[in-house]
């Protein structure tokens, strides 16, 4: 039963079908809408399509389970597979002792050949320095025709592949870490304001950081034609109630702590706190002026009554038309019933249009801006930059290395005269090789 489970897993059809699978669902996580709302499903793809997503996670599908257990029996597959092939290998890179069989040299394409007036004794010390010096340790045996001398280097750069291995199985565990371990999320922070819990894009589940982050100061910039220049926010880490450190952030500068980044993704207005307002009567013309806070009620003059700023409202409807940001009051006059009343920020005077003893006329407020942080949380990544650390080396001696074996055989014809002979077999780029054979057989020629 062990047997066939370890047959199961070392199959190369397996590799081959789960790295299909895996594109194929790829493929669909990358057209079907991810983490979407339930409306948006059905308006997209009907209820039955929609009941079929959520049955299989397709919503979310990198986090479902079957699309993790494919990575996972990737893993084992390459594992298993790996072992499997490693233990011939092994005993390829490591034998207990060095043999060759000349018959499987004689028979190769890489062959170059060459007559010298000299004797076989007088050469043989020269070329085993030269093999020695230009290939690896040298075995010498004795032919019947003569000599041959056998050399090899490269022999560990069959384990090339296996690196290959070891770097996708990095990379795969990487993504599995970063999948179950990790988060992305987004904060908005007002200006002055402190926060340690974000929450996770487009769920709106909250998570706690651990740590407190402050926002300063916002700063933007705009391009004469209106479109922001550059935006950066000024935050500060807090952490058991202590100020860790300071930094400003930028577009692509994020700010990195116990491995979480923060990078500033987008901005906009923030509700103000506080304005000050002139007060208009109408029948002398008299003003007076008010700093009053969101929540804070003051009294009128001449003691008609108070005023309670409400609060602020981005989109103040008035008539049907959509008047922009404006602050809200609500007026309570010793006589007559209490009214509320908006004050557009784009129309500072717009109260005077209402008839009434008072009038309320914007003088002053202090717009302040909201940053919006992008966090994110990778425990995965380090396996990630050294899987592809490894895949470029294995990619390198697998492709750029190989195991090359170079024999030279001396056949004496007179005792003045020898016949050469010199022989290479490689496990990959045999062109290469062959113009390799020829020129150590000039370099020999020479010697």
């Amino acid at each position: 039963m062990s047997d066939h489970i370890w047959q199961f897993f070392c199959s190369v059809k397996l590799a081959v079908y789960t790295l299909v699978a895996l594109t194929v669902t790829s493929i669909i996580g990358t057209v079907i809408l991810q983490n979407g709302s339930d409306q948006e499903y059905l308006r997209l793809y009907g209820q039955t399509w929609t009941n079929l997503i959520k049955v299989f996670n397709i919503n979310d599908m990198y986090h479902a389970w079957w699309f993790l257990g494919l990575i996972v029996l990737l893993c084992i597959n390459i594992v298993v597979c790996s072992i499997e092939r490693l233990t011939v290998t092994w005993k390829i890179i490591f034998p207990k002792a060095v043999r060759f069989k000349l018959a499987r040299f004689t028979k190769q394409k890489q062959t170059a050949s060459f007559l010298l007036e000299k004797s076989s004794d007088t050469v043989l010390p020269k070329y085993e320095t030269f093999l020695s010096k230009h290939v690896g340790k040298v075995v010498r045996e004795e032919t019947q025709a003569g000599v041959a001398l056998f050399a090899e280097k490269g022999r560990w750069t069959r384990i090339g592949v296996y690196i290959i291995h070891f770097s996708i199985l990095l990379l795969l565990v990487g993504a599995l870490i970063g999948t179950l371990f990790g988060f992305k999320a987004n904060l908005r922070l007002d200006e002055g304001a402190t926060s340690d819990t974000a929450f996770l894009a487009k769920k709106r589940t909250a998570i706690k950081l651990g740590f407190e982050i402050r926002c300063n100061d916002f700063e933007v910039q705009f391009y004469d034609t209106g479109a922001p220049k550059e935006f950066k926010s000024n935050l500060t880490i807090i952490e058991n109630g202590k100020e860790t450190f300071t930094k400003d952030i930028r577009v692509n500068h994020p700010l990195r702590y116990k491995g979480i980044n923060i990078f500033q993704s987008f901005y906009g207005t923030a509700q103000p706190d506080a304005v000050l307002l002139e007060i208009v009567r109408r029948s002398d013309k008299e003003t007076t002026q008010h700093e009053i806070r969101v929540g804070q009620q003051l009294s009128l003059p001449g003691e008609q009554g108070t005023f309670k700023l409400e609060g602020f409202l981005p989109n103040y409807d008035f008539q049907g038309n959509n008047l922009g940001e404006a602050f809200i009051l609500t007026v309570t006059p010793k006589k007559g019933s209490v009214f509320q009343i908006g004050l557009p920020t784009r129309f500072p005077t717009f109260d005077k249009m209402r008839k009434g003893d008072l009038a309320f006329v914007i003088k002053k407020f202090e717009q302040k801006h909201y940053t919006g942080l992008q966090i994110t949380k990778d425990p995965g990544v380090l396996y990630v930059y050294a899987g592809f650390i490894f895949l470029i080396l294995g990619c390198w001696v697998t492709f750029f290395m190989s195991h090359q074996s170079v024999c030279i055989q001396i056949e004496s014809d007179t005792q003045a005269t020898s016949k050469v002979f010199v022989f290479g077999i490689t496990n990959r780029n045999k062109q290469s090789q062959k113009l390799k054979i020829k020129k150590m057989a000039t370099k020999l020629k020479d010697l």
